[in-house]
């Protein structure tokens, strides 16, 4: 009776949101109307190097602030972190790049509106409040990295502590408060998902799981984020596959995300940029789908989660014409189902809305 209670309310809440609940994947089609620009006052962005959307379906992009100068002549540089609306219109701008750090990367927003922010290019992780007027939290101290020597140019150590090398991506447990963070967004820096507690104190860490066969691909944890069973998901960037733990670290399985050459590969490098980037889950409660940046074939792979399996794709590839993209570095999918898609060579987000 609890199984059918279950699959009942999985149903109704899967035909509120708007998601299939036969055996028909997702559609959807690009939303030419957002976001609402001119953006904020007049602003410029540069690269988005990621984002994340909180329970009223604002979202919230990562600005790296990289602009061409010459461009400010006719616009205004736009703060680094850019709050919309459902509506895709300006809520506010906030955040000081000296503070914040460089080479903003991931962001997650808690069920209470504070946000964690990702700086890739230093050592600590922080917590702001929703309008950003507050650092309520750092996780590792400024200007040290967990390195031999302390400084970037150090050996990494991947030590058993709340310091951190090179952080790609933070998730929290809702359930305990308990914060997971992939540490590692390039070579040279650490390579492992670190655990601490609310308060930020230091509990596990663990490795990309390697065998002999695969012992020599860099491991590279560009992604994280935590499903609603109690899984955490990883991209194992440079292997083009996700790695699957259980909260404890124990491995449980890859998916493996393909692409395919369309023009051909003998004279030029190819299939270098990672075919699993960044991911995100579907909002039904089963979390059915999951949402892969790819970033070889420049689309978007929409997976069955529990199978792993490709079931389709969205995006017209690379370019800079509507629906194409350029460099896609950040996902994420609101409570409608609708998806979104941050570039970090585009310097832009494209909202992608389901078909009812």
């Amino acid at each position: 009776m609890k199984s059918i209670r279950f699959s009942v309310i999985s149903f109704l809440f899967s035909l509120y949101i708007g998601l299939p609940v036969s055996g028909q994947t997702p559609q959807f089609d690009l939303d030419l109307e957002w976001p609402q620009v001119p953006m904020g006052d007049n602003w410029l962005t540069g690269g988005i190097g990621g984002m994340c959307i909180d329970s009223r379906d604002h979202v919230f992009l990562l600005n790296r602030q990289n602009v061409v100068e010459a461009d400010l002549d006719g616009a205004k540089l736009a703060p680094p972190i850019i709050e919309l609306d459902a509506n895709g219109a300006v809520v506010k701008g906030w955040g000081d790049p000296e503070l914040i750090g460089p080479r903003l990367h991931d962001c997650h927003v808690e069920t209470d509106g504070s946000i964690w922010i990702v700086a890739a290019g230093t050592g600590y992780i922080q917590k702001y409040s929703n309008d950003g007027s507050e650092l309520l939290m750092q996780i590792g101290e400024t200007g040290r990295f967990d390195s031999s020597d302390g400084t970037r140019e150090g050996e990494p150590l991947n030590s058993d502590s709340a310091q951190f090398f090179l952080p790609s991506a933070v998730d929290v447990n809702r359930n305990n408060g308990d914060i997971y963070v992939a540490d590692g967004e390039l070579p040279g820096g650490n390579a492992r998902i670190a655990v601490l507690n609310k308060e930020g104190d230091f509990l596990r860490q663990w490795q990309l799981f390697r065998t002999a066969s695969d012992r020599e691909i860099t491991p590279l944890p560009h992604c994280l984020r935590l499903s609603n069973d109690g899984l955490v998901y990883v991209c194992d960037r440079q292997a083009d596959r996700i790695q699957v733990f259980d909260q404890q670290g124990n491995f449980i399985k890859n998916i493996f995300v393909s692409f395919t050459p369309l023009s051909p590969t003998e004279d030029r490098a190819g299939g270098n940029r990672g075919s699993a980037v960044v991911l995100a889950f579907s909002p039904d409660a089963e979390q059915r789908y999951m949402y892969v940046i790819n970033q070889n074939s420049v689309m978007i792979d929409v997976l069955e989660r529990e199978s792993g399996r490709v079931v389709s794709r969205f995006g017209d590839g690379p370019g800079r014409y509507r629906g194409q993209f350029t460099l896609p570095h950040g996902i994420g999918v609101d409570s409608r189902g609708n998806v979104y898609v941050a570039e970090q060579e585009g310097r832009r987000i494209q909202k992608y809305s389901l078909i009812d």
